[in-house]
C-alpha cells in the first residue's frame, strides 16, 4: 500500500528588508573617501609649495658660494673690501672693471633663479671674514595661518672666511 502523504512545505517568509539601507551606507561611503580625497590634495599643494620654497633656498645657498668662489679668484681686492655692497642690491651695477663685472654676474644669476624682486648684499669682507645676504620673495612658499610667520621675504645670511 502506497501512502500518499501530502507534505505540507512552508517557508518561513524572510523578514521584510528596510528599503534604502543600502544606499544610505553607500552615500556615507562616497562622502568619507570624498573628505580623505580632499585631504590628500590639501597635502599635495603644501608639498607642493614646500618644494618651491625649498628649491629656492638651495638657489640661494648656490648663489652665495657663486659669489664667494669669484671673491676668492680675486682675493687681493676682496680682503680689502672691494666687493661689499652697503646696502640690499637688487639692480645690477653697471661697470667695465672685474669687481663690478661680478657684481653684475651674481645679481643677474639671483635674478634669473628667485625672480626679479630678489637681492643681494655683500657686507664686511675687509677683515678676511665675509657675510654675504640673499633676500627673495617667497610668497608662494608661505603659509599663512594661527602661528605661522605671514612674511613672504626670505632671507640667506651666508658668514664666513675668505
Amino acid at each position: 500500500m502506497h501512502l500518499s502523504r501530502t507534505a505540507c512545505r512552508t517557508h518561513p517568509t524572510p523578514p521584510r528588508a528596510m528599503a534604502g539601507v543600502g544606499l544610505i551606507e553607500v552615500l556615507i561611503a562616497v562622502t568619507i573617501l570624498a573628505f580623505g580625497l580632499l585631504g590628500i590634495a590639501a597635502m599635495q599643494a603644501t608639498t607642493l609649495r614646500n618644494s618651491q620654497s625649498a628649491a629656492e633656498r638651495s638657489e640661494a645657498a648656490i648663489a652665495t658660494n657663486s659669489i664667494l668662489e669669484r671673491m676668492r679668484a680675486n682675493y687681493n681686492e676682496a680682503a680689502n673690501g672691494s666687493y661689499d655692497l652697503a646696502s640690499m642690491t637688487c639692480n645690477a651695477p653697471t661697470g667695465t672693471n672685474l669687481i663690478t663685472n661680478d657684481q653684475k654676474a651674481w645679481i643677474d644669476s639671483i635674478h634669473a633663479s628667485l625672480g626679479a624682486s630678489a637681492c643681494g648684499q655683500i657686507v664686511g669682507c675687509g677683515d678676511d671674514t665675509c657675510e654675504i645676504i640673499v633676500q627673495w620673495d617667497d610668497s608662494r612658499g608661505t603659509q599663512v595661518g594661527a602661528g605661522v610667520d605671514a612674511s613672504k621675504t626670505q632671507k640667506l645670511v651666508t658668514e664666513t672666511r675668505l
